[in-house]
């Protein structure tokens, strides 16, 4: 900042110097010509007026100090637009770079006049441009994940049902019972592959906004204790119990119901999956401020820190054999975290040795029940 400083002082000292000196030299001619004219016979008495004198001595000061400040000014507006014309020269060439592909820019905005704007308009643009690109790099890269993945799940599936109806067609059975065991199995996975491309299809709809909900005002308590009813069997299968705690049933949002049905049936059912050595899954309901809170609790093994950023990712599972022995597709909570952000919500998760908790968050809605 000094150094740019004193280069400034520099330059318009020798502005000032050069008008001086410019001007000086313009007064001396001047001086120098109305000496000439002072001698000259045929106006020698006139100009032996003391008061014309002076008044040509003053006009000609005056007209050094006009020409000074017209020195002054021209070199200034020549440094200026040399000035310019280099800042324009540089702009030039990071718009070269930019035409290479190169978006990690950043020309300095040098002045507020409209070679600023159109430096910062530059900067702008190779921002967005250098964003887009990363989004879509991003985006191929989800992509080509997500077809390994969605390749990965369907063919575990149909390979067996290829196999095990591969020996019933080649009649490769002891008997009768061999047979119906076969064909059971086949049954069960053609059911599993149906569940990954159902819940696949609902993903890709919910991930790009083609599906729409219809919002009504829903009384969260009556939803909760009608879902953790229908899940009863559930709980039984796995020798578990549910516990509905905070039993406020003026808490309120707007909401699709079918969709956040869904949405909280796929976080319970993988706290029962995961939360089996527990025997408890709490759902706690609670209203603070203006934000209704659900908090869905297991007591089983805890997720390892390491996985909590990327619980919520679709086809993420810590254990892969544990996910198939527990019949989870990686999509549940995906699609759960989804339909919650459908809604403006939000979810988290924090998990320790002693519980795992899902957060839930919607924004409260008044009725006529609640006020």
């Amino acid at each position: 900042m000094k150094n740019k400083f004193f280069r400034n002082i520099d330059k318009k000292s020798i502005i000032i110097i050069l008008s001086i000196v410019l001007s000086t030299l313009c007064v001396y001619i001047l001086l120098i010509i109305a000496a000439r004219i002072y001698y000259i016979s045929w106006i020698n008495t006139f100009m032996r007026n003391i008061k014309y004198r002076v008044g040509i001595y003053r006009l000609t000061i005056g007209t050094g100090i006009i020409l000074f400040f017209i020195f002054f000014f021209l070199m200034n507006r020549f440094l200026l637009a040399q000035k310019k014309l280099k800042y324009a020269h540089e702009i030039s060439k990071e718009i070269q770079k930019i035409a290479q592909g190169k978006f990690d820019i950043e020309i300095p905005i040098r002045s507020s006049d409209e070679l600023g704007k159109l430096a910062e308009n530059i900067n702008k643009m190779a921002n967005q441009l250098k964003t887009s690109i990363e989004d879509e790099r991003n985006a191929e890269k989800t992509k080509n994940e997500l077809i390994t993945s969605i390749s990965h799940d369907l063919r575990t599936p149909l390979t067996s049902i290829l196999g095990y109806l591969g020996l019933i067609v080649n009649g490769q059975y002891k008997d009768e019972v061999h047979l119906m065991y076969y064909a059971d199995i086949a049954h069960e996975k053609s059911h599993k592959l149906k569940k990954l491309i159902d819940e696949l299809f609902e993903f890709t709809r919910l991930s790009h906004g083609s599906m729409k909900i219809q919002t009504s005002s829903i009384n969260l308590l009556n939803l909760l204790k009608q879902l953790v009813e229908e899940l009863f069997p559930i709980f039984q299968d796995a020798k578990m119990e549910s516990r509905l705690l905070g039993l406020d049933d003026k808490i309120y949002i707007l909401g699709d119901g079918d969709m956040l049905v869904r949405a909280f049936e796929n976080i319970i059912v993988n706290a029962i999956r995961y939360g089996k050595d527990g025997k408890y899954v709490d759902i706690e309901l609670k209203q603070k401020n203006s934000l209704a809170i659900i908090n869905i609790t297991n007591y089983g093994s805890p997720i390892p820190k390491a996985y909590l950023p990327y619980i919520f990712e679709k086809f993420y599972r810590i254990e892969q054999s544990r996910s198939e022995a527990t019949g989870g597709t990686g999509l549940g909570l995906a699609i759960a975290k989804n339909i919650i952000e459908l809604h403006s919500g939000k979810i988290s998760v924090q998990s320790n040795n002693e519980k795992t908790t899902f957060k839930i968050c919607f924004k409260t809605h008044k009725t006529l029940d609640n006020e």
